[in-house]
């Protein structure tokens, strides 16, 4: 059998993540009931969202072709219909936060029992007290890093449904308010069909790509951050340690030593995270700059020439705005992504680290 002090070289990010998603599937599989009753009711919250996404887009473009049309009557239909509709979405939102958190509570609890069993099974809290590499601070892992890795993906897989429903239904009201655009080319006419899908998608693609060009270390950086943030926190420990009178002086200077090296690690890793944070932020606050601009620029053409009415116009760029923001899913979760990797990563490790010690307590000494 390998040595323990070598898991952290050997395991890949493969194994690390099959051992994490092991555990989960474990804990999920010990309450099936309440895992399918909860799925069924957020899917269901999502459903209804969409719904009033849907409803709402519509209200947008009646508010707007009454204003056009300067229609006092029909502005205060409108704005009495705006009441029960944002009444209800509200609701929603705030359900489905409920929904979401009681989950991750739930799957946070069972991993956590899980972990902490094995981890004072056998006094093994003792054995894998700075004998493994990858494994040091194992109460912050306890702690933090379950709650990150159970929170997220909860969070990310939800966020992805509702992106990739909301992407195809709003496709549609694209490809029909848009239509098609007509672009003259050296006295020949070029006919774009649903170009304002076509428009959506290239958009998306080019950010969703600078998105993951700018940031591909985040995860690494952000898991060193971790680590280094776990060794100081060992560090500070260190000093509660009892200590016999006569070494007392030689063991607190060289304490003192390892927490100050170990405050630089923390604030390097910290001044690379910033650094890593600020490239993606010029991304995503970009985008979020952009997308609207961009949409009501390829709106624009339709509409001056007489094809689209003001509220077909706001109708279609909100509903460009809507579309690009689920087909971003990577540009607003890259971070989240990256925070999940990293702790999901270090539970993986201290699980694999506590496999490893029950197998060598299992095995017959020869």
């Amino acid at each position: 059998m390998q040595p323990l002090n070598h898991i952290a070289q050997t395991v890949n990010e493969k194994q690390l993540m099959t051992r994490f998603w092991r555990a989960g599937v474990q804990v999920w599989q010990a309450r099936t009931g309440w895992v399918v009753v909860l799925a069924g009711f957020m899917i269901a919250l999502v459903l209804l969202q969409l719904l009033m996404q849907l409803l709402l887009n519509l209200w947008n473009r009646n508010f707007f072709d009454a204003l056009e049309r300067r229609d006092a009557h029909a502005l205060w239909v409108q704005a009495q219909m705006f009441v029960p509709l944002a009444a209800v979405s509200i609701a929603l939102a705030a359900t489905s936060v409920w929904g979401r958190m009681t989950a991750q509570r739930g799957w946070r609890e069972a991993l956590t029992r899980q972990v902490v069993g094995i981890w004072l099974k056998d006094d093994h809290f003792r054995q894998l007290n700075g004998m493994v590499k990858g494994t040091e601070n194992p109460e912050y892992r306890i702690a933090v890093d379950i709650r990150v890795a159970t929170d997220a993906p909860i969070d990310l897989a939800l966020a992805f449904f509702s992106s990739f429903l909301t992407a195809f239904t709003f496709f549609g009201v694209l490809w029909t308010i848009g239509g098609s655009l007509d672009i003259p080319v050296f006295g020949h006419k070029i006919t774009i069909p649903g170009y304002l899908v076509l428009g959506v998608i290239v958009y998306s693609s080019v950010m969703s790509g600078l998105m993951v060009l700018v940031g591909h270390h985040m995860t690494s950086i952000i898991e060193r951050m971790n680590q280094s943030e776990a060794e100081f926190r060992a560090a500070a420990d260190a000093f509660r340690a009892e200590v016999a009178p006569n070494d007392q002086k030689a063991v607190d200077g060289e304490k003192r030593g390892t927490l100050w090296l170990r405050l630089r690690a923390v604030l390097l890793w910290w001044r690379e995270f910033c650094w890593q944070l600020v490239r993606t932020t010029l991304i995503s606050h970009g985008n979020y700059l952009l997308a609207p601009v961009v949409g009501w620029l390829l709106c624009t053409p339709k509409y001056l020439s007489g094809a689209m009415t003001l509220g077909e116009l706001t109708q279609a760029a909100a509903a460009f705005v809507t579309v690009q923001t689920a087909f971003n899913w990577v540009v607003d979760n890259y971070q989240r992504l990256a925070d999940w990797r990293s702790s999901a990563r270090r539970v993986a490790t201290l699980l694999i680290a506590l496999d490893n010690l029950e197998a060598t307590d299992a095995t017959p000494p020869s």
